[in-house]
C-alpha cells in the first residue's frame, strides 16, 4: 500500500507540474518581402495571469530574457535586431528588484532575414514565464521554419 501511495503521489505531482508548465504556446511563420528576403514571425500566446520577458532586459540579474537561437547555417543572415509587439508591461518589478519589460497575453517577435538558396532553417527559442506568485524554469521550444 505504501508503494501504491508513493506511485500515485509522484504521478499526480508530475501531471500537475506538466499542466502548469504549458502556460505559453508558440507559432512560427515566414513571409517573403523581397527576393531572398523574409520576415520571420514568432508568436507566443500566454495564459491569463502569466508573463514572458523581453529579449532586451537591462541586466542579467533578473528573469531569463527571451532568446532566439539559430542552428549554425551559412545560408541565412539576420538583418538588424528583432522587434517585439504585444501587451507590454514595463517598469520596476518588485519580484526581481529591477526595471523589466514583460508581456502578457501575447508577444510577437519579428526578425528580418536574408537567405541564399535556403528553404528551411532550425533553431529554438528560450523563454521564462512567471505569474505573480512563481516562476517556471526556462523552457526551450525548437522550431523549423520554411521560408515561403
Amino acid at each position: 500500500m505504501k508503494y501504491l501511495f508513493s506511485i500515485l503521489f509522484v504521478t499526480f505531482t508530475t501531471l500537475s507540474f506538466a499542466q502548469t508548465n504549458n502556460v505559453v504556446s508558440w507559432t512560427f511563420e515566414s513571409k517573403k518581402t523581397a527576393p531572398n528576403e523574409y520576415t520571420v514571425v514568432m508568436k507566443a500566446t500566454v495564459s491569463n495571469g502569466w508573463y514572458i520577458y523581453s529579449q532586451y532586459l537591462e541586466s542579467d540579474d533578473g528573469p531569463v530574457p527571451t532568446q532566439i537561437v539559430l542552428e549554425e547555417n551559412e545560408g541565412i543572415v539576420l538583418e538588424g535586431k528583432a522587434t517585439e509587439e504585444g501587451t507590454k508591461i514595463a517598469g520596476f518589478d518588485d519580484m526581481f528588484g529591477m526595471n523589466i519589460t514583460k508581456y502578457k497575453k501575447q508577444l510577437v517577435i519579428t526578425q528580418k532575414v536574408k537567405a541564399k538558396k535556403l528553404e528551411k532553417f532550425k533553431g529554438y527559442i528560450t523563454f521564462m514565464s512567471c505569474n505573480d506568485n512563481q516562476c517556471l524554469p526556462p523552457s526551450d521550444v525548437p522550431f523549423e521554419i520554411t521560408l515561403k
